[in-house]
Formats: structure tokens, C-alpha cells, sequence
């Protein structure tokens, strides 16, 4: 399919936007030391990043949260208390525990105790629950679990099930335990307060914080992905590191920037991306425990938030809310984060005021990552890192070998899959489960020997080593020979009048050739599905889609179901596909040479699965 979004990036809008890298460059050298780094015995990670904020702005604030504010010291010193607790109890470095808390300081201070300490934190996605709970805390072996009380009924629906005692259960309760920590809020039964316990240990940072090395590992993230069980990522100190040495020194905070956090902090992109660019500029974050569209510009004001993270739902939701009061002289000039679709990229900033989109492309296991440094439209930015485009073949998923048996480098312009090269600058630090490591492994792609990470996106080179996100591998689907990108069909369709939110999958019609093109939609408040707006909308997305990409069921939806991060959940949506017998849902087909859109019966699936139609 070609792009929707033909851009391309030429030498005149570089040279238009040097001025502002030259004034950041000075600083920015000083990251590349970090995002360079390779001596594997050299003292490093999340703990001597934060220390150094310490020293250089110690009563600067670093965390704000509903009416508490900690600065640097408070912060450091509290995780401190937490890190010796932990030694006092045996546990070493390497040792791994489970953090289940939503955003709130004690998170931090969790992942800040991990970092001295050289244990490794198990970032417990809080959405989940039961089975899928219970796999992921099983995957890591933990030798405790710090739950906030808010995360208690979940973790005793399976507490029975995992191979844990009482006394390795720590409860830290729901309030403001830096400031309280008392003993008349009793713990539930079976776990141990922690609160009451670490505030009797010493605010001086263990000498364990001096043996933390580059490949050390520092968090467990796992994967939220929309199907199956999740995969538990290594995240090691370094990466964390170049996360803080790139995208922090690059975004440019200060002491009096605020950086605004309602992503999940079990997510890299909050817990790595964010935290890092505040960290570096000895800034404050702001926390929210959930996004919400209704709290966020009374938050960005409460906290005088001059930047924030995002991914791209969050900024659709944003666009699609009613213009309000609070958004107008907003403090807000950057944002930092992935997923701004094209579509409202100009028209976001524009609303809100944003001077610079710092995009960019990373994913918690990979090795290769793009930051939009020149602040440019619709792109994720370029990267220092190796990596190739190779061509792709949608129909057999896999990329296309010559008869020599190697890879070919797509050409500027085209989509191709995007693979990291595997180097001692940008490893790759694999999965806890060996197999599902070497699984995303190609080596021999363009001579003998050579290894690259398959990331399973699409990119386009739209020059000067920028890179356009097109779709993830398993997102396209093919109808009329031609290759459909769902994320492209989506953008055109969410942005067409009435259309709350849209998603685009391809479903199997019997007797045809590939898989025809399925958008589940909601409908914004008092917007009919009458045939007035169907020809309307029919209009408008015939005016940008060709016709291989048009629709040919519709699923009309109350609300769309997506994951704790935001990503759609497709797959009980494809199972269902158009049938009327599976879903009590509205369902609508265009059937062939038809102008409008027909509701599917019983009798009209049965009709269309017969072949009575020639789609």
C-alpha cells in the first residue's frame, strides 16, 4: 500500500532547524558518553545517574504526586532506607523482586532501591490478574513482593498458587507513606507492612550502589502485548543509561521543568524514557496513577507541568475532547514520547501550543532506537545506532532472500522490515526464555556471520537516516493483491467526521483470496449510523483511501477495549470476524457495487460465505 503520508526530508529543513540543535549540542555531547559507553567494569546505571541529580540539585523537586512533593535528597535518601532494609534480609545483588504498585512516589522509590542494590525489579504490569498474573510473577522467580495495598484483592486471588511464603510478601499502603508510617494500619494477613520497617534503616546509600556494571540488569518489563501469555525483558543498566545519555540530554530539562507521567510506570516508556529525561535535567515528575482526559490539563496547571509523556492514543484522545478553558496558556512546550499519528501531528501542536515533539521508536527488548532530535513532522527520527530496512514479503511474513541467501536493503522511499545490527554497542539482551530469544534473531542477512535483531515493524526511509513507523509485521493484511496497512486505514478513518475511534483488521471471506478489510468504530455522542451518515462517511474516505483499502464490514462499537498501555486488542475482534452469531455488536458489509452499507444477517453471512456475492 502506498504511504498515506509521502514525506520526505530534505537538506533545507535540517539546515532550518540547525540553529536549535547547534544551542543543545554542548549538552548532548555530554550524553553521548553515556549512549557510547561499552567498558563492562566501569562503574554505571540508573543509581549514579540519579546521585549526580542528587548533588547538583539537591532540594530541586523530583517527584510530585496529589499534594506531596519530594525533592532529591528526600528521594534518594527514602530508596536508601528501602535498599539496606532489603540487605538486611539477605538479598543480594541479582536477586529479583516484584514491584505491583501504581504510579505513585513509591514506585520510584522501588526501582531506585533495585538500583543500589543490584537487584532486579519485576515491574508487575497492574492490569493484570488470575492466570496471566500469576505466569508472569512464575517467569521471574521473585524472592519477595513489595504490593501496594491497591493491588492487594488481585495478588491474594492467586497468592494460594505461587511458591511464596507470608513473611516475603511486603504491603506498603495506600497514603503518603514517607511522611506516615505508622503501625495502626495493620497489614493484611499473610504479608508484612513495609513502611513502619524501612524507616528505621539508614538514609545512607549502600556500598552494593558501587557494584553496578553495565550489563547488570536492573528491571524486568514485560510484554503487553494483545495476545497470549506476556514475555518477561531484560532491562540492563546500560540501556537505561542510553535512554538517560540520549533522550534525556537531547529534551533539555531543568531544575524548573516538570515533566507530566500518566503512563504506567511498569512501562518503559515512563519508567525509562521519562524518568531518564527528568533525571537528567534534575527535574521533577509529575505522577498520575491513570490518564484521564477529564484530570489532565487541571494536572498539567496544578503541577505547572511544562512537558509531558505520551503515546499516540493519548494524544487522540486529547484532539477529541471539546476545547476547554484549562488547555488555553498552558505551561506545556515539549512532549516526549511515541506513537503521534500524521494526521494530527501539526494540528496537535498547534492546539495545545507545543513547540517540540521529541518522537521517537524504541520497544523494551530491542536494540535499535530513533529520537526526532531536529523536532521535525511525522517522523520518528534518526538513529546512531546500525540498523537496516530490508525488503518484505506481507504474504509469506518473512523477509526476502536472493539466491545467494541474503537480504535485501530496501530503497529510499520504500517500506522495509527494520533489524538492528547486533554489535557490542547495541546487544541485544534477549528474553528470560532462551528460545523466544533466538527467535528474533536473523543471522547471514547481508554477509556470513552477521546478526540482527528482527524488531517485527515496518519503517520507511524518508532520508538523511530518518525513519517513517508504517505498521507492525503482524498489522498488514493483504485483499486485491495489494498489501493494506491497518495503522494507515486507521489514521484516515479516525480522523473522518463522527468517528470517536477506529480499528482496522482483515477478516477471511470464503472462496476469496486474502483478507478483506473490517473496521470496528465508535461513534462520537449523538452521531446516527443512518444512511445519511453512511454516505457521508462513505465520501470521505473514498476521497483518501483506494478502493483495495476501503472497508468492507464495519462493527459499530459502544466502547473500544485496549490494553493497560493503549495498544487495541484485535485478536477476539478478528475471531469474531462478521459474524452475527458471535457478536450481539452492529454489523454492517458493502456488499460488491453497492454505495451503502447493509446490515449482516444471518441470512446475508450465510449468503456471503456461500459466494453469493464476488467481492
Amino acid at each position: 500500500m502506498a504511504s498515506l503520508y509521502q514525506d520526505h526530508i530534505t537538506l533545507p529543513q535540517i539546515v532550518k532547524k540547525l540553529p536549535k540543535v547547534i544551542k543543545k549540542l554542548p549538552k548532548m555531547t555530554l550524553g553521548l558518553r553515556y549512549v557510547y559507553a561499552k567498558r563492562t567494569d566501569k562503574h554505571t546505571g540508573l543509581g549514579l545517574a540519579f546521585a549526580k541529580a542528587v548533588k547538583a540539585h539537591p532540594n530541586a523537586a523530583a517527584v510530585k504526586y496529589e499534594d506531596m512533593q519530594l525533592s532529591y535528597r528526600e528521594l534518594d535518601e527514602w530508596s536508601n532506607q528501602l535498599a539496606n532494609y532489603l540487605i538486611s534480609q539477605g538479598c543480594q545483588k541479582g536477586d529479583v523482586f516484584a514491584l505491583a504498585l501504581e504510579n505513585r512516589p513509591e514506585m520510584l522509590c522501588g526501582l531506585l532501591a533495585a538500583a543500589k542494590t543490584g537487584m532486579i525489579a519485576a515491574l508487575i504490569n497492574t492490569s493484570q490478574t488470575g492466570k496471566v498474573l500469576k505466569h508472569s510473577i512464575d517467569l521471574v522467580n521473585p524472592k519477595l513482593i513489595i504490593v501496594g495495598n491497591e493491588l492487594v484483592d488481585t495478588l491474594i486471588d492467586i497468592k494460594g498458587q505461587l511458591n511464596l511464603g507470608d513473611s516475603q510478601y511486603l504491603w506498603w499502603d495506600d497514603i503518603d507513606t514517607y511522611h506516615e508510617h505508622r503501625d495502626d494500619h495493620p497489614a493484611p494477613i499473610g504479608m508484612t507492612s513495609l513502611s513502619p520497617l524501612i524507616h528505621n534503616q539508614p538514609k545512607t546509600c549502600p556500598k552494593s550502589s558501587q557494584d553496578i556494571y553495565l550489563n547488570d540488569g536492573l528491571f524486568y518489563i514485560f510484554t503487553s502485548g494483545t495476545t497470549g501469555l506476556p514475555k518477561a525483558v531484560v532491562f540492563n543498566h546500560g540501556r537505561w543509561m542510553k535512554a538517560y545519555g540520549g533522550f534525556g540530554y537531547a529534551l533539555a530539562l531543568t531544575p524548573k521543568d516538570t515533566l507530566y507521567v500518566a503512563l504506567p510506570l511498569y512501562h518503559a516508556t515512563a519508567s525509562v524514557i521519562c524518568w531518564s529525561c527528568a533525571v537528567a535535567g534534575g527535574s521533577a515528575i509529575a505522577l498520575q496513577r491513570k490518564f484521564s482526559v477529564s484530570k489532565f490539563w487541571h494536572d498539567v496547571h496544578k503541577f505547572n507541568a511544562t512537558s509531558f509523556g505520551y503515546v499516540g492514543e493519548l494524544c487522540r484522545y486529547l484532539i477529541d475532547t471539546p476545547v476547554s478553558d484549562l488547555e488555553h496558556n498552558n505551561p506545556i512546550t515539549k512532549m516526549v514520547g511515541n506513537g503521534l499519528r500524521p494526521s494530527i501531528w501539526h494540528s496537535f501542536k498547534e492546539r495545545f501550543g507545543i513547540d517540540e515533539v521529541m518522537e521517537f521508536y524504541a520497544s523494551s527488548e530491542g536494540n535499535v532506537g530513533f529520537t526526532n532530535l531536529f523536532n521535525l513532522e511525522n517522523t520518528v527520527g534518526f538513529t546512531p545506532l546500525p540498523f537496516i530496512l530490508v525488503e518484505f514479503d506481507r504474504e509469506t511474513g518473512a523477509p526476502i532472500r536472493n539466491k545467494d541467501g541474503f537480504m535485501r536493503e530496501a530503497a529510499q522511499g520504500e517500506t522495509g522490515l527494520l533489524l538492528g545490527e547486533i554489535t557490542d554497542k547495541s546487544p541485544f539482551d534477549g528474553y528470560t526464555d532462551p528460545e523466544k530469544t533466538r527467535a528474533k534473531i536473523f543471522t547471514d542477512v547481508l554477509i556470513k556471520g552477521d546478526r540482527y535483531f528482527n524488531t517485527g515493524d515496518l519503517m520507511r526511509n524518508i532520508g538523511f537516516k530518518h525513519c517513517q513507523f508504517v505498521d507492525r509485521v503482524g498489522d498488514t493484511f493483504r485483499w486485491k493483491g495489494e498489501n493494506v496497512s491497518t495503522t494507515e486505514v486507521e489514521n484516515i478513518i479516525a480522523d473522518c467526521p463522527g468517528i470517536g475511534e477506529a480499528i482496522v483488521y482483515g477478516v477471511e471471506i470464503a472462496g476469496t483470496d486474502g483478507r478483506a478489510g473490517m473496521v470496528a468504530i465508535t461513534l462520537d455522542e449523538g452521531v446516527v449510523f443512518d444512511k445519511a451518515y453512511q454516505s457521508q462517511l462513505l465520501t470521505e474516505i473514498t476521497q483518501h483511501l483506494p478502493s483495495y483499502a476501503m472497508p468492507v464490514f464495519i462493527r459499530l462499537l459502544d466502547n473500544i477495549e485496549t490494553t493497560s498501555t493503549f495498544k487495541y486488542k484485535k485478536s477476539q475482534l478478528k475471531e469474531v470476524g462478521f459474524n452475527p452469531s458471535q457478536t450481539t455488536d452492529s454489523l454492517w458489509v458493502r456488499l460488491p457495487k453497492s454505495e451503502q452499507f447493509t446490515p449482516v444477517t444471518y441470512e446475508t453471512y450465510e449468503q456471503i460465505q456461500s459466494g453469493a456475492f464476488r467481492f
